[in-house]
């Protein structure tokens, strides 16, 4: 494909710092196609640098990431340099700081993902370039800002991901829809190594049978009312596991309950939210997957029977309670098994954020030679 306008090859002296969200897919009955985005937020440094080679740093716990080209976020970035037709720099240098934990359903695969594209996407724009256009874009560029082209981003990272409900939330922020469009796209094969890159959401299957469709999304206008509160396990499981015992087949009439539901979340969550608890029914996937939440799905009825909003977040375990009651919290807390931890992220307004940093400005060991 052409260099978007603005866009060119990455060349030393390039660095970027990315921050993106974490995520919770599906809302209930929203399968495959709802997200929201959360509070919780992974940081990036990447830059191209002279010196040959590939150099990855984690701040903190790595969670068992490799730290060489099967890193999911160098790998992705990668491919998004094949998708735009430029070659990979023989120089760069990612630094991460990791906080979306991997394996509990809050998206950490998908962040890591559009984490990649956008930091590729950002290392072609020269320190010269100015704001795209604004129906690319998607907010205002604010000064350090770059201009990445926020459609481009999630089409190719939905793809990668397989489906878009977590990589579309991490690329806008607030609550999201997306669908598979009519015309064709680039067939999206999987990311590198993408097998052993993440050992929690990632899962390569999907990945390789990503749509080779354009992807679509855009923000459901959000009631300042509505809360997410997550309560997160211990334990982790990957998105291939929970996927792994869903069927191949729903019945009719399940289908077209779960399809009634989806559309009255969507009203919920953007003018009632007191049909919340309704809005948040499912048929499709968690009673599928009641036996690989290790007791989710049981705190998910403890907590709907008490009457508050809750779901499994993506592919669990985590939970995921919706709400627009201030004293929901308390309630919630008194319900939370004594191992879990209950998280209360807030959803930010924006997603993936690319600024343009210098060499000088990575984290570690200062300036390094352009």
């Amino acid at each position: 494909m052409a260099l978007p306008a603005g866009m060119s090859p990455p060349v030393p002296g390039r660095a970027v710092r990315v921050v993106v969200p974490a995520s919770s897919a599906n809302l209930g009955p929203g399968f495959d196609s709802l997200g929201l985005a959360l509070g919780v937020f992974d940081t990036y440094h990447a830059a191209v640098t002279a010196e040959p080679g590939l150099r990855i740093e984690v701040a903190g716990d790595s969670q068992g990431v490799p730290l060489d080209e099967r890193h999911l976020v160098y790998a992705t970035m990668r491919r998004a340099w094949s998708e735009l037709g430029v070659p990979a720099p023989e120089g760069v240098r990612l630094h991460c700081a990791s906080t979306v934990r991997q394996g509990r359903g809050m998206g950490s695969s998908a962040a890591a993902i559009v984490a990649g594209v956008a930091a590729a996407h950002g290392l072609c724009f020269g320190a010269e370039s100015g704001p795209s256009r604004p129906e690319a874009q998607q907010r205002p560029v604010e000064p350090g800002a770059v201009p990445i082209h926020l459609d481009l981003v999630n089409d190719l990272a939905s793809r990668l991901e397989g489906h878009p409900d977590n990589a579309s939330a991490s690329v806008y922020g607030g609550a999201t829809i997306s669908w598979i469009g009519d015309e064709p796209a680039p067939p999206a094969t999987s990311v590198t190594s993408v097998t052993s890159a993440t050992p929690g959401d990632a899962s390569p299957a999907e990945s390789a049978g990503a749509p080779a469709v354009s992807v679509h999304s855009v923000r459901i206008p959000l009631h300042p009312d509505v809360t997410p509160l997550v309560i997160v396990p211990q334990v982790q499981l990957p998105t291939a596991t929970a996927r792994a015992v869903l069927p191949a087949q729903v019945p009719h009439g399940e289908a077209a309950l779960n399809s009634a539901r989806a559309g009255l979340l969507v009203l919920a969550l953007s003018s009632r939210p007191d049909l919340l608890l309704p809005a948040t029914r499912e048929w499709l996937h968690q009673e599928q997957r009641r036996s690989s939440f290790g007791g989710a799905m049981e705190l998910v009825d403890e907590l709907r029977a008490a009457g508050h909003a809750a779901v499994i977040s993506g592919a669990g375990p985590s939970v995921l309670v919706l709400s627009a009651d201030d004293s929901a919290l308390a309630s919630v807390a008194n319900l939370v098994p004594h191992d879990w931890q209950l998280l209360t992220p807030g959803i930010p307004e924006m997603g993936v954020c690319v600024e343009r940093v210098t060499l000088g400005e990575l984290p570690g060991e200062g300036a390094l030679p352009a």
